[in-house]
């Protein structure tokens, strides 16, 4: 039998996603799950897995706790971006704005880079590459950065994450902070962008930065792996937010969004994601269906 606290935890979660839900899903299943064995021991410390298409939650661990989110903020950002109509082959180019004076992280973007708008989104996606992010920003909307993030906020509340908040648009900024429950939101309303499908499930990718060869790698190892059936997926990690992850994957024949948030060590996201996949798999009578 599960857990009470992750009985209540699951309720809770039906009730806050319940604007995703058709009316047949309403009705919380937790009785289905009541016979599963115990829960695998995650260290994430907020967990949401949904049915992607019931909405429907599978297992719940602190959904409603708010954390900072790290690049998980570069969903937003794309979509954001993606939203404004932009021109995928116009050049960007990289300037001192850009440059990290929050957290002075480095970059293999320097000052000067010229790439088209389709390659600095794929990076941000793919790579996590913060300096492409922020030219994405930057170059989108008439007044620049700061209209761009209000306008990330403006979506969040749009999709009905009410305990979301952006201040940057690359996550560097701690203040960023979110739910599980509402990224659950998020990670469902980035799947409608092909764009952003592709390219956060891109494994690796060479671009040519002012004449040099340079090889960026997906960020997920999961997604490198290629073992996963995976549509989507986006990591994050400053300290004060922790080891992020978030996903769109099927296992078995049923779609899943994932959230991992605020785990330890480097491995600790995907790890708890393989375990929630192994103990799924194990009781395919109880959630698979639909």
């Amino acid at each position: 039998m599960l857990p009470r606290f992750l009985i209540s935890g699951l309720t809770a979660a039906v009730l806050a996603l319940s604007p995703m839900l058709p009316a047949a899903a309403e009705q919380l299943r937790v009785a289905s799950l009541d016979s599963l064995e115990s829960a695998p021991v995650l260290h994430s410390n907020a967990v949401l897995i949904i049915n992607a298409q019931t909405g429907v939650p599978v297992f719940s661990k602190n959904a409603d706790k708010l954390s900072s989110i790290a690049s998980i903020t570069k969903l937003m950002t794309a979509m954001v971006a993606l939203d404004s109509n932009p021109d995928l082959d116009a050049a960007l180019t990289i300037s001192d704005d850009e440059v990290d004076r929050l957290k002075r992280t480095t970059s293999r973007l320097p000052v000067g880079t010229t790439l088209t708008r389709r390659e600095m989104l794929l990076l941000a996606l793919m790579s996590s590459e913060n300096r492409a992010a922020h030219v994405l920003a930057r170059s989108a909307l008439p007044g620049g950065t700061d209209i761009f993030v209000s306008r990330m906020n403006q979506k969040a509340r749009q999709l009905g994450m009410t305990h979301t908040r952006f201040y940057d648009p690359t996550g560097l900024n701690s203040g960023n902070v979110s739910t599980a429950q509402d990224l659950a939101k998020m990670v469902a309303a980035a799947y409608r962008y092909p764009l952003i499908r592709q390219f956060t499930t891109t494994q690796e990718h060479d671009v040519y930065v002012k004449t040099r060869l340079t090889h960026y790698k997906n960020s997920n190892a999961l997604v490198r792996e290629g073992e996963w059936q995976i549509g989507l997926s986006k990591t994050g990690y400053i300290q004060e937010a922790g080891r992020c992850l978030v996903m769109h994957a099927t296992v078995g024949t049923t779609p899943l969004i994932m959230v991992f948030l605020d785990a330890g060590g480097s491995a600790a996201r995907t790890n708890d994601a393989r375990a929630i996949r192994t103990w799924l798999e194990g009781h395919p009578g109880t959630w698979l269906a639909g």
